[in-house]
């Protein structure tokens, strides 16, 4: 378990390989993981990588300022479907691009995602449509 944020930062920059893959599978608790991104906002995305880290804290990082965390909390597979909704509405396409991707993006949402801006989402949309029912949830 990590205990401080000041731990996290201390696994992550460490040159030992097993010290790094305990900051990226350990987990820690919601307070430790908002020190984290409080006092050392260059780690968020490292936050994010986290194995364990909770929805709670995801939800509270997709509306982070830098687009290289909000890609990375739409990589997560274990996002909810309103979460998911939410990204569908982000200015990067990349991020909406992965939201049309995902598994657990509700066929409410693709939808929504065919009237996006960028023709790229609207062919993933198009692709995950048009495969099985089973595909969507």
């Amino acid at each position: 378990m990590i205990n401080t944020a000041d731990e996290f930062v201390r696994l992550r920059n460490s040159s030992d390989p097993q010290e790094r893959r305990r900051a990226a599978v350990e987990g820690a608790s919601a307070q430790v993981w908002m020190e984290v991104v409080d006092r050392y906002p260059e780690e968020r995305v490292a936050v994010v990588q986290n194995k364990t880290v909770p929805l709670a804290v995801l939800e509270i990082l997709i509306d982070d300022p830098d687009t290289r965390v909000r890609f990375m909390v739409a990589m997560k597979r274990k996002l909810s479907a309103d979460l998911l909704e939410r990204l569908a509405h982000d200015v990067d396409e990349s991020i909406r691009m992965r939201v049309a991707q995902h598994r657990n993006t509700s066929r409410e949402t693709l939808e929504s995602l065919r009237r996006d801006p960028w023709s790229e989402v609207r062919a993933a949309v198009d692709d995950r449509l048009g495969g099985t029912s089973s595909d969507l949830r």
